[in-house]
C-alpha cells in the first residue's frame, strides 16, 4: 500500500513538471502527508488546475464519511471489476502530486520495520495515478476525495514491500486526465510498476512514524547507530 508521501518541491519545479496547469500560490512543503489530510490533485475536468482533495475516497453513494478511512488505496488489478471503483475508473481519474513516498521494510525476525523513503533518482516531482469522487452529505459542503492506485512492486520495491503506488509516465498524463469516459482496456497499460532504474530508496528515522511530525527531519537519511528512532 501507499500510506505516506511527500510534496516538498518548489513552485518552479512543479510548474516545469506540470506545464499548462494552474498551480496554487500557497502550496506549502509537506514532508509527511497522511490519510484524511488534503493532497494536491489534478482532476480530469475541463479546467486543469491543482486542487486540494481529501486523501481517502468517499464514494458518492456512501452513507457517511468513515468509509474514506479504508479507501486510501485501490488495486490496479481489480479497478475494472470492483464495484467501489469500476465507474470512477472510467470517469473520474486524477494525478496526485508527490516527490517521494514512504514504505516500511520488514526486518529479519519480524519484530521491527524500517521506514524507507523512496523517490525518483532525478529528485524531480511526479504523479501517482488516482481516482476521485464527490460526496454530498445531508448537511454541509460537498467533499472531494481521492484514492491512490497501487500495483505490483518493481525490482527495487520488492526488497521493501509487496506493493507500490502507480507513478504515471508524463507522456501518459493526457490520456489519464482525459475528461471523457475511457475504456479500462485503454487505461490498463498505464498501471504498471515504474522502472526500478529510475528510482532510489534509503532508510529514514522512525521519527516519520508519527503523522504529526512534518518537517525536513522526516526525509533525512537515518543514522544507522540510531535506527530505533528519535
Amino acid at each position: 500500500m501507499c500510506g505516506r508521501f511527500t510534496l516538498t518541491t518548489t513552485p518552479a519545479d512543479l510548474a516545469e513538471a506540470f506545464p499548462d496547469v494552474e498551480l496554487p500560490v500557497d502550496l506549502a512543503p509537506r514532508y509527511n502527508i497522511a490519510p484524511s489530510q488534503p493532497v494536491a490533485v489534478i482532476a480530469n475536468t475541463a479546467v486543469k488546475r491543482v486542487e486540494l482533495y481529501r486523501w481517502g475516497l468517499i464514494p458518492s453513494w456512501a452513507k457517511d464519511a468513515s468509509i474514506g478511512d479504508r479507501m486510501i488505496n485501490a488495486r490496479a488489478e481489480t479497478l475494472a471489476e470492483k464495484p467501489s471503483f469500476r465507474a470512477i475508473f472510467r470517469k473520474r481519474r486524477c494525478l496526485v502530486l508527490a516527490d517521494g513516498f514512504y514504505e516500511w521494510k520488514q526486518e529479519p525476525g519480524g519484530r521491527q520495520k524500517t521506514p524507507m523513503y523512496v523517490r525518483l533518482a532525478s529528485g524531480r516531482p511526479f504523479a501517482f495515478a488516482g481516482l476521485w469522487d464527490v460526496w454530498r452529505p445531508a448537511d454541509g459542503e460537498p467533499v472531494h476525495s481521492c484514492t491512490i492506485v497501487t500495483t505490483a512492486p518493481n525490482e527495487l520495491m520488492q526488497m521493501i514491500h509487496t506493493r507500490m503506488p502507480v507513478i504515471v509516465d508524463p507522456a501518459a498524463y493526457a490520456l489519464w486526465l482525459n475528461p471523457s469516459e475511457a475504456a479500462p482496456a485503454d487505461l490498463a497499460p498505464l498501471l504498471k510498476p515504474y522502472p526500478a532504474g529510475g528510482m532510489t530508496a534509503y532508510a529514514v528515522s522512525r521519527y516519520v512514524n508519527r503523522p504529526q511530525n512534518d518537517s525536513p527531519a522526516c526525509i533525512a537519511p537515518a543514522d544507522t547507530r540510531q535506527a530505533g528512532g528519535w
